[in-house]
């Protein structure tokens, strides 16, 4: 055999085995999922879960919501996204970038009023604010952050939006709202509950109503250019006991009662 024909020989089995690793690699991996912020940690955990029983641990990535419908719309490959709200699932499904008749509701939250120092446990949320003075108030963008949104509208039911807007600091998501109160930038901030209760270096004020506030869930769905096989069950997991299970040991609403 000529040398140089050994040499091609060679060099397909070269790149043979390389396609067939890389195609092992693809199946090793679980599918892509996006979420939000707030979800790490109790997403984390039923990533856990799943992947003991034998699957492929799924590929998270965590963001605001409106930053990851954003990347959907810019064609990020993902399976399953998860939003903060209804409104970016409703933006999405608009657009033809969900399967409709896979949605559903997989928590609910509330409200929280954090600070960065003690604070008098039995002040109301308008009191707090007011001895608050000029200090500045972290929230997620409004315009972006579903948890923002529902801090202005929140503040607007109760006739404090006027009062504070001036001392907003919006932020890119909530969990980016926390970090500047645990960092003493912010005095004060609002965030999910499940956040206020995930950190040790903040101090919990006030509750909100939830009569104040919008319902609060997290709609889920398979995306329209979903290709791993396993996205079907997966998101069946989510919003199956188990996963129900490890979101209210994260502090959020069961499902039943956030839809």
């Amino acid at each position: 055999m000529r040398p140089l024909s050994i040499f091609v020989r060679f060099l397909s089995g070269l790149f043979l085995a390389a396609l067939l690793g890389s195609c092992a690699a693809a199946q090793s991996r679980g599918p892509v999922l996006l979420s939000p912020a707030s979800m790490k940690e109790s997403l984390e955990a039923v990533a856990d879960a799943w992947a003991a029983q034998g699957n492929a641990r799924p590929v998270l990535s965590f963001a605001g919501s409106g930053a990851l419908a954003r990347q959907v719309e810019r064609g990020a490959p993902a399976d399953i996204i998860v939003s903060a709200d209804a409104e970016w699932m409703d933006w999405l499904e608009a657009r033809a970038l969900i399967v409709p008749e896979t949605r559903r509701v997989l928590a609910g939250n509330a409200l929280a009023l954090i600070a960065a120092s003690p604070v008098d446990a039995h002040s109301s949320i308008a009191g707090h604010l007011r001895l608050a003075g000029n200090t500045r108030l972290a929230i997620g963008d409004p315009g972006s952050v579903p948890a923002g949104r529902y801090a202005r509208a929140a503040l607007q039911n109760m006739g404090l939006w006027h009062d504070v807007q001036d001392k907003i600091v919006p932020t890119e998501n909530v969990r980016a709202a926390l970090a500047l109160v645990q960092a003493g930038e912010a005095q004060l901030g609002i965030v999910y509950a499940t956040d206020a209760a995930a950190s040790d270096r903040v101090y919990l004020a006030a509750i909100f109503d939830p009569r104040d506030t919008p319902e609060i869930s997290y709609p889920a769905a398979r995306l329209s250019a979903a290709q791993h096989p396993q996205t079907g069950a997966l998101l069946e997991f989510l919003s199956g006991p188990v996963a129900q299970e490890i979101y209210a040991a994260h502090g959020f609403t069961p499902q039943k009662a956030a839809t």
